[in-house]
């Protein structure tokens, strides 16, 4: 029995290894599709050229001032999102749960509306504030009026937190017409025209919610035992949904799509399943996985949406809805065939 259960061991490790492996070649292969794939197709001798051996030709500005930064914010935002969906379906032990579908991101939606609107405010690095308190706003609700003890009640506050929102958002949005057209192209969600600096101050905050996450890795596989065998194991599972939510609040606030490219959604639903389907509930591999997945979605959906669109592309956040509410329809079937 004990040869057998150290082979069983081993045979899932060498499973769980074999896909960080995986994940990794295939974030590799998505980053140098995504610098060189576009409207004007450039062969990866002129990419090379142009990281390493910048000359200021057509090829290099294009691939140095367009594409790798949209590649290395569209990074951020994969694996922000990606970990944030993973933390908040540990959290609330709801597989469902996304930062886009608890009023997260539409927190920081109605930030950024309101800064057009009521304070004229137009310059992505000052409406970056607004969504990254807008986002932190709508955690704080969900948190407080869901409370940390119950995952239910957690789910049921985003639900109504994220519809109070949506009809703000829409009331001034109709109210004002001008907003309604300053924002319309934000909030589809695109990682088109966006540049570094609207990430580069609230890097602290994110690198603050990925080592919170690789902390809370442990105290969740025990929360997912249950909350009374969660305190005998030694975890708090009320301080451990309290700080995750915490770290999902600050990951939806930068690097999550709200923050710098609009409200992407369903990459934090569909990224985790993906990730628990191939190595199981160890959210210490779940957490690292998802954050490397996510960004493998992010930008194949990105590079998918380039080569769709012709002679202009289609919204990675329109791309994203599109494949995520496909992978919604399978997931909820799949609970369902579970339950019986």
């Amino acid at each position: 029995m004990v040869l057998l259960g150290e082979r069983v061991t081993s045979r899932r490790w060498g499973v769980r290894a074999t896909v960080l492996v995986a994940a990794l070649v295939a974030l590799v292969a998505v980053v140098v599709l995504s610098i060189a794939f576009g409207s004007n197709r450039l062969p990866l001798g002129s990419v090379w050229h142009a990281l390493f051996s910048y000359s200021g030709t057509f090829e290099d500005v294009v691939i140095r001032d367009d594409r790798l930064p949209r590649t290395l914010l569209g990074l951020a935002v994969g694996v922000g999102l990606g970990l944030a969906g993973a933390l908040l379906q540990a959290i609330t032990r709801n597989p469902v749960a996304d930062p886009g579908l608890l009023g997260i991101n539409h927190g920081a939606a109605v930030a950024i509306v309101l800064g057009g609107a009521v304070f004229s405010v137009s310059s992505p690095q000052q409406l970056v504030w607004f969504a990254f308190f807008g986002a932190l706003a709508g955690t704080v609700l969900v948190t407080v009026i869901g409370g940390s003890v119950s995952p239910l009640r957690l789910v049921l506050a985003g639900v109504a937190v994220q519809a109070v929102f949506v009809g703000i958002n829409q009331g001034m949005q109709m109210i004002n017409t001008h907003s309604l057209d300053q924002m319309r192209y934000w909030l589809v969600g695109s990682l088109v025209n966006r540049n570094l600096d609207s990430l580069a101050g609230l890097l602290p905050f994110f690198l603050a919610a990925l080592v919170v996450a690789g902390v809370l890795a442990r105290p969740l596989n025990a929360v997912a035992l249950g909350d009374d065998s969660a305190r005998g194991l030694g975890a708090n599972p009320v301080l451990t949904r309290a700080v995750g939510m915490i770290a999902v609040g600050l990951l939806s606030a930068t690097a999550t799509a709200t923050a710098a490219c609009g409200p992407i959604a369903f990459v934090g639903l569909m990224i985790p399943h993906v990730v628990r389907a191939l190595v199981g509930q160890d959210e210490r591999w779940v957490l690292p996985l998802s954050a490397l997945l996510g960004p493998v979605l992010l930008l194949g959906c990105d590079v998918l949406g380039r080569l769709l669109g012709g002679n202009g592309e289609i919204q990675v956040g329109l791309m994203t809805d599109v494949i995520g509410g496909i992978a919604f329809v399978i997931v909820a079937r799949r609970l369902k065939a579970v339950r019986r």
